[in-house]
């Protein structure tokens, strides 16, 4: 799809997977945007039109979310959620949200967007309207706006299926502990501290780390980001990776920063 795009000089390539609920995207200049950062640009297009929009994310996405300055203005309200397009699909019904957005790319637009289920071409016309909106920008353009993050990959540690969700509520309960013990996270006062599937961690500067336990296979997820430094990044990586490191049940990743 890169390839076709800048062949043919097109504005955005849209690609659906088998089932067609959800919509990947290339930019103007062939460059994959991960989803979750699709969806802030989405966010920043629709809480523009519709102020004090709710959002609905998965735990597993961008910190831009709540640390959009462009958000911010627009009063947009997001709420992290657990991962999986069912749980999302829900919270984003019992909130009233606009939009509840997955990484993974399931997106569900409810009313008046949206019948509230994740359609990959509801999500391509949402992309093809917020374009009609920015005639003076490019997809690339929307894209650069955004504040620059470093994030990881979505690493997986092995862990057995019997002790992964053990491993994590020691996790869960160390980091909490922390949190209230006003004990500082690679240098920096712990701001924010997200239970609801696994443990998400905020230190100050807005840089955080994920620790749950996969849905599906024998193995924990971990996913770490900073909007200041790419150090901050690793640093947080290497925090919870020395936590990690302390239980026994866990094992080698499938891939490390």
């Amino acid at each position: 799809m890169r390839d076709k795009v800048l062949e043919t000089g097109a504005d955005v390539g849209l690609a659906f997977d088998g089932d067609g609920d959800r919509c990947g995207v290339v930019d103007n200049e062939g460059e994959e945007i991960f989803a979750d950062k699709v969806g802030v640009m989405l966010a920043r297009d629709l809480s523009a039109t519709q102020p004090n929009a709710q959002f609905v994310v998965d735990v597993k996405s961008t910190g831009l979310f709540l640390t959009d300055p462009v958000l911010i203005e627009n009063g947009a309200k997001t709420d992290y959620w657990k991962t999986g397009h069912s749980y999302i699909k829900r919270r984003a019904h019992e909130l009233d949200a606009l939009v509840g957005f997955e990484k993974s790319g399931h997106y569900f637009f409810n009313p008046p967007i949206g019948r509230g289920y994740d359609d990959g071409l509801v999500s391509a016309i949402a992309i093809c309207d917020m374009l009609d909106r920015a005639p003076d920008q490019s997809m690339a353009d929307l894209k650069r706006a955004l504040p620059k993050t470093w994030g990881s990959p979505t690493m997986s540690p092995h862990c057995p299926d019997d002790k992964k969700y053990a491993v994590v509520d020691r996790i869960i309960a160390r980091i909490q502990a922390m949190a209230d013990n006003g004990d500082q996270l690679i240098g920096q006062p712990i701001r924010s501290v997200v239970t609801v599937n696994g443990v998400r961690v905020t230190v100050e500067d807005g840089t955080w780390g994920l620790i749950r336990a996969s849905s599906n296979k024998p193995g924990l997820v971990v996913v770490v980001e900073s909007p200041a430094t790419e150090a901050n990044k690793k640093a947080m990586f290497d925090a919870l990776d020395a936590m990690l490191a302390e239980e026994p049940d866990v094992g080698e990743y499938d891939q490390k920063i």
